[in-house]
């Protein structure tokens, strides 16, 4: 067992709770022992039908304002919500503008005005946690899921407390990313890495260098005119309203050692430099990330993972920020579906 798991500050106290309008009509408890994330909300008067979530959104307001931060996650459960227009509705009534998926890492389709598919992967494949678009220097606070279709067997989208995984991480390790911060290079257009067109959402060659100036990205265009990025982004972040330090970044997700062995040798057998696979990641100076290092912050990962069965009508909000999320392997047919609000620029990026 990895030693270095075990954290010897202790948790940061939770916040005071304090009551919130009109409470009584909302039922909240935590959905997993040992811990708030995720806090499970259900109505008082037991389940509504469609629609009927919008007399008790006062409160669904007032609690998302007072227990989103302290818990990292709600399960907004029986509130009459199914299928992907309802869910716009839904997210939409808490004021915010979707974002849309540009930059994104991994194929996801539209299936209403921002609402999106969550990642299209094959139903066998684990999707590791990770906060989303923690490689870039913009991301969403919050983050909706959307259960439609819940899978035959799996599919559970596992989430953890970025605050406890920040506790958790050896502090030489935390420190050393936190310095040296990390450099995401990518390759499009190759089978494994999206096509620039579509994680640019453009066909326009001006448009993507225009989005990457304004972001801080560096580019080139190869000789067969496809495309290679780096950005150097942040390790750790501060949250901007708790101001509580997290993990934030998708290191262990990008490296080429997340790669299935057979497929990572077949790669590093024929680029003749690794800024050539089709995505990597080193730390924020060009140098290698340590295989220990990634191992040591996927044995953190993996203790801090929290999983429940998805049920059909389930709305997921997470603070994007406060913890991380992930996709199981599943059977059958499952849909879940995202929506993306609260843009967060980090301070490295020029005021616009």
């Amino acid at each position: 067992m990895d030693q270095r798991l075990s954290d010897p500050r202790p948790a940061p106290q939770a916040l005071p709770q304090t009551g919130c309008p009109q409470s009584g009509r909302l039922h909240v408890s935590p959905l997993l022992p040992d811990g708030e994330l995720p806090l499970l909300v259900t109505p008082a008067d037991g389940p509504l039908g469609p629609e009927g979530w919008r007399e008790l959104l006062p409160d669904i307001g007032a609690l998302v304002e007072e227990r989103l931060r302290q818990a990292g996650g709600l399960l907004f459960r029986g509130f009459g919500i199914h299928g992907d227009t309802p869910f716009r509705t839904f997210v939409e009534s808490f004021g915010k503008p979707l974002l849309d998926y540009d930059f994104g890492s991994t194929p996801r389709s539209a299936v209403d005005k921002g609402v999106y598919t969550s990642t299209e992967y094959p139903a066998h494949q684990s999707i590791p946690l990770h906060n989303e678009q923690a490689y870039t220097l913009q991301w969403p606070r919050t983050i909706w899921f959307h259960c439609v279709t819940a899978a035959a067997t799996g599919g559970a989208t596992p989430i953890a407390d970025s605050r406890e995984v920040f506790r958790r991480i050896d502090p030489a390790v935390r420190d050393r990313f936190a310095a040296k911060r990390l450099m995401y290079v990518r390759n499009y257009g190759n089978g494994l890495d999206l096509p620039w067109q579509r994680a640019f959402n453009t066909d326009d060659p001006a448009a993507v260098e225009r989005f990457c100036r304004v972001n801080a990205i560096a580019w080139d265009w190869t000789e067969d005119g496809e495309l290679r990025t780096r950005q150097i982004c942040q390790a750790v972040a501060r949250h901007p309203a708790t101001g509580e330090e997290v993990w934030f970044n998708q290191a262990h997700l990008f490296h080429v050692s997340n790669l299935p062995a057979a497929v990572r040798d077949s790669l590093l057998a024929v680029v003749e430099d690794e800024t050539e696979l089709p995505r990597h990641v080193f730390h924020g100076d060009g140098s290698p990330i340590a295989d220990a290092d990634l191992d040591h912050i996927r044995a953190v990962l993996d203790k801090c993972t929290r999983s429940f069965p998805w049920q059909e009508g389930d709305v997921m909000m997470l603070d994007n920020m406060l913890a991380a999320h992930g996709r199981d392997p599943f059977t059958g047919a499952r849909k879940v579906v995202v929506a993306m609000a609260d843009p967060v620029r980090s301070p490295e990026l020029p005021a616009v």
